[in-house]
């Protein structure tokens, strides 16, 4: 009985200890990368035309990185990205790409994902706009050209 005692006496203080010591800190995503935009604005585009921008980015780190996921917040988005690794100073970017099958104003996020633990939330946004059925006003003259004529 004493000795499970002492036992549970020296768990507790290894556990105690281990809780006390300082977590490792999180390194800031923006000291390894640089983006050139967080947040795309598509402006107006025509309902169900897929549209799509380029993220560029940049390692400004002294080690290589690399894209470990891409998550989308709906199957209306679609990125397209290479792992890496990308070098020191080396450009890279991530193709984002939407369907336009929202209609008036959207707003989606992407999530990146980087060997170490790091992420970073994308943001884009924008609005589509149908276009009327019928455009433009019919045009008498081309039903005449159609019947040969008069």
């Amino acid at each position: 009985m004493k000795k499970v005692f002492a036992l549970m006496i020296a768990l507790a203080g290894v556990i105690s200890v281990n809780a006390q010591q300082d977590p490792q800190p999180v390194e800031d995503i923006s000291k390894v990368i640089q983006f050139k935009e967080t947040d795309h604005d598509f402006g107006k585009i025509p309902y169900g035309k897929p549209a799509e921008f380029n993220l560029d980015m940049k390692n400004i780190s002294a080690d290589s990185i690399a894209i470990e996921d891409v998550k989308v917040g709906c199957g209306c988005t679609t990125p397209k990205w290479k792992p890496g690794p990308y070098a020191p100073g080396q450009d890279f970017d991530i193709t984002i790409g939407f369907n336009g099958y929202t209609e008036g104003a959207f707003s989606k996020v992407v999530t990146l994902y980087f060997k170490g633990g790091l992420s970073k939330v994308i943001k884009f946004h924008g609005e589509t706009f149908k276009a009327p059925d019928n455009a433009a006003p019919a045009n008498g003259a081309v039903s005449q050209l159609k019947q040969g004529g008069n």
